[in-house]
């Protein structure tokens, strides 16, 4: 299974008072920003900032990382063979598609298969 990217997640109040930090950290701009139910997501540098209230956030804050990958139906096998307990998916999401895996040992990641346009945004150098 090929990984293209892993965002380190970020949970945050408001994206409008946290994304000024990350501008100055990484020297770039967001390359994603979405609405996702009640949340809102940014992908700057390595960070993916989701912001949102305690209780938008709480069933996300279990998750540790997401990984951008090229195919979920490879990251869900990979699971599978590994005894990841599957929490989430996949499913569709404004991004592509997602799957959400705790592994072996407590890590618990989010895997996206990007839109090919994403995928080919995210591929370009800055």
């Amino acid at each position: 299974m090929r990984t293209l990217t892993t965002f380190a997640r970020v949970y945050v109040d408001a994206m409008d008072t946290a994304l000024p930090t990350f501008l100055a950290l990484t020297g770039a701009q967001p390359k994603l920003r979405f609405a996702y139910g009640d949340l809102e997501l940014a992908a700057i540098g390595g960070y993916l900032l989701i912001a949102g209230t305690e209780e938008a956030l709480a069933p996300f804050r279990g998750t540790h990382a997401t990984t951008v990958v090229e195919s979920i139906d490879e990251a869900l096998a990979l699971a599978g063979e590994h005894g990841g307990e599957v929490l989430s998916g996949p499913n569709d999401v404004p991004t592509g598609r997602n799957l959400t895996v705790r592994h072996p040992g407590g890590a618990t990641i989010e895997y996206v298969e990007f839109t090919a346009e994403l995928a080919a945004k995210f591929a370009a150098r800055p």
